[in-house]
């Protein structure tokens, strides 16, 4: 039982002093002052954490592992860097929800910052931290690339044609993979943005023609905030005075969006959609522009197994496993599949040549 615990415990320190050295480094690219006191709040709660678990350890009289920066804290802390802490945001939160062991600081209130600076504690659900998706959309994408891909060159293999025939079919299929994934996703924005722009209509009629319904929803947003009843409604009387105010105030409540935004740009995420597709999808085919036969075949299996560890790499930065068993786990859905589709290509092109 005491070897269980010590495990338990030192997992348990990892974490917290990897969410430590996050945070701080959040706090130092932060480029908003208020957001850059916030994560350095809350690197020091992660701090006192792990200096919880370092003290079970040594009552339980085992050795306190050194310190270090792991791979995930790297990579995010870059991409933080990079391209703004709203970027990572909702990636952290994601793993912190994971992977947390509660202590006596977090009983304590420490926990509060689950909904991070970017997240709204209101009604409904804010959508702000959609951008901040955009890593895991990137991995995602992807690896839809390159296991749709590496199944079809792989079952043109099977069926012992070309190579010519084999990069034909790759390059069909990375081409018509893409173009679905960006209409889709193309789609799917404008449809959202379709949505919610009727809801906004509706919400500003309804102010326009009952303002007193508007200042008594509006209140009772407030109020559920805390603010007492007097201030609450003297709060959305103010608010009311300038309608454009009131209704920003009713949208970003109830529909948790940012009417300004309203999903992001439909065109960006069709072609951010088709480039990460077809980023993952060139993986196995692109071997077959330079090689023939066997070897362009085991280059294609060379090439593929580059693109699965990059992508387990990154599965592992938004899931909170270990990159080693994400990465074995990619590669063995990917070989399933792949052996799947080079089987039925070897028996179909038998069949056909019959």
């Amino acid at each position: 039982m005491s070897d269980h615990r010590i495990r338990r415990y030192r997992i348990n320190l990892r974490i917290e002093r990897d969410n430590a050295a996050l945070y701080a480094r959040l706090a130092k690219v932060a480029t908003d002052v208020r957001l850059a006191r916030a994560y350095q709040r809350i690197a020091e709660g992660e701090q006192a954490n792990a200096d919880f678990w370092e003290s079970r350890l040594r009552e339980l009289g085992a050795v306190v592992p050194t310190s270090r920066t792991g791979l995930r804290v790297r990579a995010l802390g870059w991409f933080a860097q990079t391209f703004g802490t709203e970027f990572v945001m909702p990636t952290v939160v994601r793993l912190e929800h994971a992977d947390h062991a509660e202590t006596p600081v977090d009983r304590n209130g420490h926990r509060d910052h689950f909904v991070s600076p970017h997240v709204n504690r209101g009604r409904g659900h804010n959508h702000r931290a959609q951008s901040g998706n955009t890593l895991r959309a990137a991995v995602l994408g992807a690896n839809d690339g390159l296991v749709s891909n590496v199944s079809l060159v792989m079952g043109m293999a099977g069926a012992a044609s070309s190579d010519r025939a084999v990069l034909l079919a790759g390059l069909a299929g990375l081409v018509a993979g893409a173009c679905s994934m960006a209409l889709g996703e193309w789609l799917s924005v404008n449809s959202s943005r379709e949505f919610y722009q009727a809801q906004i209509t509706e919400r500003a009629e309804r102010l326009a023609v009952a303002p007193e319904d508007g200042v008594r929803h509006i209140a009772g947003i407030y109020h559920d905030k805390g603010l007492g009843r007097a201030e609450a409604v003297h709060l959305a009387r103010h608010l009311t005075e300038t309608p454009r105010a009131a209704l920003d105030t009713v949208v970003r409540e109830d529909l948790g969006v940012d009417p300004t935004e309203l999903g992001g740009s439909a065109w960006g995420a069709a072609t951010s959609s088709f480039c990460l597709f077809a980023f993952g999808a060139a993986f196995p085919v692109a071997p077959y522009l330079f090689l023939h036969g066997h070897t362009a075949m085991f280059g294609s299996a060379v090439a593929t197994a580059v693109g699965l560890a990059l992508i387990g790499t990154g599965t592992s930065l938004f899931t909170g496993r270990g990159m080693l068993f994400s990465v074995a786990r990619q590669f063995a859905i990917t070989v399933a599949a792949a052996a799947v589709t080079y089987g039925v290509g070897h028996l179909l092109g038998h069949i056909v040549t019959v």
